[in-house]
C-alpha cells in the first residue's frame, strides 16, 4: 500500500506515513489467506494468491488508493525471499445500514487497547474481560476526536456473541486480539463510520475490519 501511494501521490504518502508525527488513518483492510499456516517467521499459503479488502470513510482518499492500486497492476513487487504481483482491482459497494443494531463477524482481529501516556505503556483487552466494551468505546471516542468527526457515541455498545481470543503481531509486538461474532449498537451515522473505517485500534495495520451478517 505504501509503495502504491508513494508512486501515485507523494503528497498523500507524506501526509499519511511521515515520521514526524503519528497520523490516525481513516481506512482499514483485511487479507484473506487461503489455507494459511503460520510459523514464527513465515506464512505458508495453500495457493499462490491472496485477496485484500480495503475500505475508507474518506471517499477522496479512497479514490486515490483505487487509482494507486490500479497503477500497480501486473508489476512485480519484490519482498524478502519472495515477490507478489497485483492481478486485479475491483470495487464493491458497502451494504446500506438501516438498523441501529448489527450482528457482525470480524474479518481481522479487533484490538482493544488502553494507553497510559504517563509511562507510554499499553494494556490490551479480550472479549471475556468486563472492561472490554468500555475500552472499545473509549478507542472509538479517541478516533473520532483525532479525525475531527462529531458523532454521538452515547448509545454505542459491543457485546460478544461468539468471541475468540487470538494473539497477533502488531507493530513488532505480540498482542491480544479478538475475532468472532459480535453485536454492535449505535446510531446509523456511527455504524456507517465503523463499517468503513473499522473498529478498535491498529486498524490501518490490518485490524478491526468486519462484515455484516445480520
Amino acid at each position: 500500500m505504501k509503495a502504491a501511494i508513494e508512486n501515485f501521490s507523494p503528497d498523500l504518502f507524506d501526509r499519511l506515513y511521515n515520521k514526524r508525527e503519528s497520523v490516525i488513518k481513516t481506512y482499514c483492510w483485511t487479507c484473506y489467506l487461503p489455507h494459511a499456516q503460520f510459523t514464527s517467521d513465515t506464512i505458508k499459503l495453500g495457493a499462490n494468491k491472496f485477496m485484500l479488502t480495503f475500505s475508507d470513510i474518506d471517499m477522496g482518499e479512497l479514490l486515490i488508493f483505487f487509482n494507486a492500486f490500479s497503477l500497480m497492476k501486473h508489476k512485480i513487487f519484490h519482498m524478502n525471499r519472495n515477490s507478489m504481483k497485483l492481478l486485479s482491482v475491483k470495487t464493491r459497494k458497502l451494504q446500506t445500514i438501516k438498523e441501529t443494531e448489527l450482528i457482525v463477524k470480524m474479518q481481522s482481529s479487533l484490538i482493544a487497547r488502553k494507553h497510559n501516556s504517563d509511562d507510554n505503556t499499553d494494556v490490551y483487552y479480550t472479549f471475556d474481560e468486563p472492561e472490554f466494551s468500555d475500552i472499545v468505546k473509549e478507542n472509538l471516542k479517541i478516533f473520532l476526536q483525532r479525525i475531527n468527526i462529531e458523532c454521538d457515541t452515547s448509545d454505542f455498545s459491543i457485546v460478544p456473541l461468539k468471541g475468540k481470543k487470538v494473539v497477533t503481531r502488531t507493530m513488532g509486538q505480540f498482542v491480544d486480539g479478538n475475532i468472532g461474532i459480535y453485536k454492535i449498537t449505535g446510531n446509523l451515522r456511527l455504524l456507517e463510520i465503523l463499517y468503513a473505517a473499522g473498529i478498535g485500534t491498529r486498524r490501518s495495520a490490518g485490524h478491526g475490519k468486519f462484515e455484516i451478517i445480520f
